[in-house]
């Protein structure tokens, strides 16, 4: 999930108390040989006991340094850490999303640690260069500059199919070199999409799409996009959107081959996608240590491609961050390189299935491994390398411009409003707020 991030005036507020506070959340303990300092995360019991088994074996490598684990689920980190933020103790290691950096930067929350990874044993190009340039911050433009993070992880949206499922239905596996056109999807599933039990209602269904991490996948394979290039211009309102929109409502209300919105408040799609009841459903790679538990075989394919002949993708990354308090800078830089770089650490993060590696070499070598589920473990490396995009939000100072679109698509999802009728009234509300992001970001600099 994106973390909401501060406003201007907020931030403003909230450097000034942690500089009237004068704190900062490293300190010495009782021993006073002893240096502690916070590591504060998000995420389930799989990877809160993996990062507790990486962290100890950094303190294991550095005597006399205690490392403070803070975990919360992902739900509450947003409100977590602006508390912390606001009460002048930032964490000295913590997650953040890669379209918060030029905020937390402007207000002088997260250090510039550039020369220390240049200084540190390991190379840089080991790791995904998108994970990398997105932590990257001029003063003017995301993704260029200098480095205020590394990547905790890079996250591909994979889409994932049932086997199982195409077996029984007679119908071919998909191929994982040949994405299926919008249309030749749609054919499956209609063809995968059954009364199984003969009672006359429907009980398999083909997909279950979110449309807030799905909906890049049909507009920006049709050629749509949210922005224009240079950022200053939201461009939802074009017939490409349009079509795209349309068609992602169209597999609910028209072909029925999604749960429609009743269906869904009775049991949710990720939950019947557990369950076996879909065929296709996107898949993180955080999903891999649940999923190992399914009653069904699993694999991952290419998205479709739409009018512009490819497929797209979304995929995130959380990063690694210094705070510009920390009385140990050196030290929580060296943590955040640890859990980033180093290969041990990311190993035990790969063992728990709760990311792909951000090693380059060492995610090629895991991926040729065909015969632990998912088989088709290239996928993820195929999005990252080749047909990933960011979040919308990567690069503007805010996301209150995109969050009016998700927080008004109900009408359309329900098939109560047409796509084409909402892009034209959602439009000009999107880009008055991008508009004041805009003149925020101006202001802080």
């Amino acid at each position: 999930m994106i973390m909401k991030k501060l406003n201007l005036l907020l931030s403003i507020l909230l450097v000034a108390s942690m500089v009237l506070l004068g704190a900062c959340s490293s300190k010495s303990s009782g021993n006073s040989d002893e240096k502690e300092i916070t590591f504060m995360f998000r995420g389930g019991e799989d990877e809160k006991t993996a990062y507790t088994a990486a962290i100890k074996k950094f303190e294991e490598q550095h005597e006399g340094v205690k490392v403070k684990i803070i975990n919360t689920d992902a739900d509450q980190y947003s409100t977590k850490l602006s508390a912390a933020v606001s009460g002048g103790n930032v964490p000295d290691v913590f997650y953040l999303d890669s379209g918060s950096i030029a905020n937390y930067v402007d207000n002088g929350i997260i250090r510039d640690i550039t020369e220390d990874v240049e200084k540190a044993d390991f190379d840089l190009n080991s790791l995904w260069q998108f994970g990398v340039d997105i932590y990257r911050y001029d003063g003017q433009t995301s993704g260029k500059g200098a480095l205020y993070g590394l990547p905790k992880d890079v996250g591909p949206f994979a889409l994932g199919y049932n086997k199982d499922m195409f077996e029984k239905a007679g119908i071919p596996i998909p191929d994982k070199d040949k994405a299926y056109t919008w249309d030749e999807f749609l054919k499956v599933s209609q063809d995968l999409t059954q009364d199984t039990d003969g009672d006359g209602e429907v009980d398999q269904w083909a997909s279950g799409f979110n449309a807030t991490w799905s909906l890049q996948s049909f507009a920006y394979s049709n050629g749509a996009s949210f922005l224009n290039e240079a950022g200053d211009k939201v461009t939802v309102d074009t017939p490409e959107f349009a079509k795209s929109l349309q068609f992602f409502s169209d597999l609910s209300n028209k072909y029925n081959t999604t749960p429609n919105a009743s269906q869904a408040e009775t049991l949710d799609t990720y939950q019947r996608w557990m369950n076996g009841e879909l065929a296709f459903f996107p898949v993180g790679p955080w999903d891999m240590s649940t999923y190992a538990k399914l009653d069904f075989e699993y694999d991952l394919m290419p998205w479709p491609s739409g009018d512009a002949g490819k497929s797209v993708a979304y995929v995130g990354s959380l990063g690694l961050v210094v705070s510009e308090m920390t009385q140990y800078p050196e030290l929580a830089t060296e943590l955040a390189i640890y859990l980033s770089a180093d290969e041990e650490a990311q190993q035990t993060l790969l063992d728990a299935q709760v990311q792909i590696p951000n090693l380059v070499d060492m995610a090629e070598e895991w991926a040729s491994d065909t015969e632990s589920a998912p088989s088709n473990k290239q996928e993820f490396l195929d999005i990252v390398q080749d047909y990933g995009v960011p979040y919308p939000t990567f690069a503007t100072y805010n996301s209150q411009w995109l969050d009016e679109f998700w927080t008004n698509i109900t009408p359309v999802v329900q098939g109560k409003k047409t796509a084409e009728e909402y892009l034209k009234e959602i439009q000009p509300k999107m880009q008055k707020l991008l508009d004041e992001a805009n003149e925020q970001a101006k202001m802080s600099k």
